[in-house]
This record gives structure tokens, sequence and C-alpha cells, in this order.
């Protein structure tokens, strides 16, 4: 499945191969590592934020000659070095990679769409890598150390930064980061991508239109963030919405966006302010829709509860391995905020109508169904109501194709009811409200 590379919305699948740093600069390697340690000690001696124009007086100061080209390396690498991923930034200028995962000093991986695959970029050593990881979580207010040696932050730049060490990490030390792109993407450039069949577009239109309460579903890194800001795009322009994240990264095309995000404790266990929490100031904000960007602990009662009490069109994303594997998700998240399997069968009925669920295979990340959250003898199920199979194959210079073929399942009567769309579709008749 070919994609449009510069715009990247679920993924931007590349021919494999080693990433490029930044267009007409040398890589990394191409920077000598003591040209590298001299200008960066002269950098540091002077207090004061790492500028440009330090770097570049302080490599000019070294006195090596370096030409124009050689120049420019240096000052990227060093930036990199103080202020950047090091070793990793030129992979992050890279639009389509969405995540950089280093295993060791010498194994280096990314995803681009087509799953990971490992990059001609290393460290000088187990130590450069480990300083790293620490300088990238003190970024992001946390400490790494013995005493904490799993930590998860966000970084101004749009990273998400997870890093283990030894010896929970019996190899070394592991970073992963997640590259947020500041950019939400058209449900119409979504449709022109592949990622979502016409047909389905007009259903998730529909949806966000009757103010249904959804769920979107899939795998880590199946695209639910970026299609939950994508619908977010289509509410109405006079609609408050308030976002409540454990990590900010919904940036939906919206003029009236409020984002609250969780704060975790401070290095003495004081300070923190949880989803559960948020959620309930959410409630004294007025929301016209109510978002949790992630379900994966107690807020799920609350928001259940939240969207039980007059807040339509609300939702958030689950991880789930298909959308009839919502409601066990949902069962165990609830028994975990104290609530009963029965008491989340019943408020999950009321409060959701739909998930969406999102799936990633070798052809790259895709809607792949849509089905309907109900009671079913007395038990939470979703029922499917249209299902997408893989798209076939396209050139390899040819557009994306629109997605494979829809079915309907038992489902899609009661959906298409709701929604105001004739029964007959999508299998020919016209697809648009009666």
């Amino acid at each position: 499945m070919t994609r449009h590379a510069a715009r990247a919305p679920f993924d931007a699948a590349r021919p494999a191969g080693p990433a490029s740093a930044h267009p007409g600069r040398p890589g990394p390697a191409a920077v000598d590592p003591g040209l590298l340690e001299v200008v960066r000690r002269s950098v540091l001696a002077e207090a004061g934020p790492v500028t440009e124009l330090r770097v570049a007086s302080a490599v000019r100061e070294s006195g090596r000659l370096l030409g124009a080209a050689g120049s420019l390396a240096a000052m990227d690498r060093i930036n990199a070095e103080l202020n950047g991923l090091g070793p990793l930034q030129p992979l992050a200028l890279d639009p389509s990679v969405t995540d950089i995962f280093v295993n060791a000093p010498d194994s280096v991986w990314l995803d681009r769409g087509a799953g990971p695959e490992p990059v001609e970029v290393s460290f000088d050593g187990e130590a450069a890598l480990r300083a790293l990881a620490v300088r990238l979580i003190a970024a992001g207010g946390r400490r790494l150390d013995d005493s904490s040696p799993c930590v998860d932050v966000k970084i101004a730049p749009g990273y998400r930064i997870h890093a283990v060490l030894p010896p929970v990490s019996s190899s070394g030390t592991l970073l992963s980061i997640r590259i947020g792109r500041r950019r939400s993407f058209t449900l119409g450039e979504l449709q022109s991508d592949g990622c979502v069949h016409p047909a389905v577009a007009v259903v998730l239109r529909r949806i966000i239109d009757t103010r249904l309460g959804f769920l979107v579903s899939g795998a880590t890194g199946a695209g639910k963030t970026t299609l939950l800001a994508t619908l977010l795009g289509l509410c109405q322009p006079c609609e408050r919405l308030v976002l409540i994240e454990d990590a900010a990264e919904l940036e939906p095309n919206h003029p009236h966006v409020l984002t609250l995000e969780a704060r975790h404790a401070n290095a003495e266990g004081a300070g923190s302010i949880d989803l559960q929490e948020l959620v309930r100031q959410a409630l004294r904000m007025s929301p016209g829709r109510l978002i949790v960007g992630e379900c994966r602990g107690l807020e799920v009662r609350e928001l259940l509860m939240a969207l039980n009490t007059g807040h339509s069109g609300g939702g958030g994303t689950i991880h789930a391995n298909s959308a009839a594997d919502v409601p066990a998700r949902l069962a165990a998240l609830g028994v975990l905020a104290g609530m009963s399997i029965e008491a989340v069968a019943l408020q999950a009925s009321s409060a959701l109508d739909v998930v969406i669920h999102v799936d990633r295979d070798a052809g790259g990340r895709r809607v792949s169904g849509i089905g309907v959250v109900g009671l079913r003898d007395g038990r939470l199920a979703v029922v499917t109501a249209l299902a997408v199979g893989p798209a076939p194959p396209s050139a390899p210079d040819g557009p994306s194709p629109a997605g494979g073929q829809v079915s309907m399942g038992p489902a899609w009567p009661e959906l298409a009811d709701r929604l105001g769309l004739d029964p007959g579709f999508p299998e020919g008749r016209a697809p648009w409200p009666r």
C-alpha cells in the first residue's frame, strides 16, 4: 500500500534502508569525535542557553579547517548532543518516522509505518546511551537512576520518551521514543491515503454529527490517537472539547479545545494528579464533548459515569485486540476501579454507542471495522456493523487504494437507523442520510 510520504497520516511507508540525515548535510558519522568533544567542552564552559551562534563560534575557534559542509555537520551534531536526541536526531527529522527504538549502543531501529527496521546509527558505548537517556528524562522533569530505573516522560519538541536501566533491562539501557507530529489530518486525507474506506468515512462523519458515544480501539501504534484527532476535527466549531490525557498528544483541528494533562509525582512521591481526578475537574468546565485520550486505569469509571449524565458525544481510545474484545477490556478496568462486571456492563451499554477499531498489518494502518455496543443476553457485547478487509496491492507508482471490501455485520441495520443512513449502503445504494 502506498502512502503520501510528506503527510504520513497513519503511516508513510517508505522503502526500507538506512535513514538519512538532514537533507544537504552530512550525517553524524562525518563529525570527528575529537572535534565534537572540544566544542562541547567549550560551549558548556559558559553559562546560559546553548544557542546555534555559540556552537558556531566554538566550531570556528577550534581551529579545525572543516569547510562549509563540515561546519554545518558539526553544528548539527553538537546541537543534537546538547539540546536534541544526540545521534538519533537525524532520524527524527524524517517526517515518516513515528518511533525510534534503541536496544543497545549498536542496535537502533525505527518505525515508518511498515514495522521496525534497523538503521545504521550507533552510540559510542553504553555510557553515551545512558547519558542521553538520563538527559532526555531530566528534560521532562523526572529522574532516571538506580532508584527510578523505568521512566516515561514527554518533552517539549513533542517526543514521548521511555527509558529502562539495568538491572531491570538485562542487556543495558533501553530507549523508546514516540514522535508526535504536530499535525492533524482531515478525514479526506486519511481516505485518500487508504487508511479509511470511503464508505467508512461517511459512517464516521455521521457518528460525530449524531453525537454517539464512541471508543477507538486498537493495538499500540495502530493509529488510535491520529484517528481520534481527526474525528474531533469533525465536531462543530461551537462545541467545547475538553481533552484529558496522560501525556498531551491530541491536537485536533478545532477552534475550542482545552487539554488537561496528568502530572506524575515528584522525587518525594508527592504532587501527582491522575486522570481520574482530571475527569472530575473536567465535568466542572461545561464540556461540550469529554474525551479521555486513553482509557487504561481507574478513570474508566469516571468516564462512563460522566457519559451517563448528559455528556453525549464523548469517548476516547482503548487498547484491545479487536472491537469484540473491548467489553472484556472495560470489565477488567472497571473491576480495578471497584466496579462489578454487571455495573460495568450497564454503565458502558448506556454511555457508549460504537467502537471503531484500527488495525495495523503489512499494508499499513487502517480502520478495519465498526461495532455497536449493547447488552446481549445480559452481557456487554460489541456486535459488528461494518468490517473492512485488507486493501488490494497497488502499483508502485500508482494511487493508494481506497481500502478493501466492506461487508455488513448483524448490527448494521441498527447502526444505519441511528445514523439516518440507507440500510442498503454500502452495498450499492446512496450512502447519504435519508
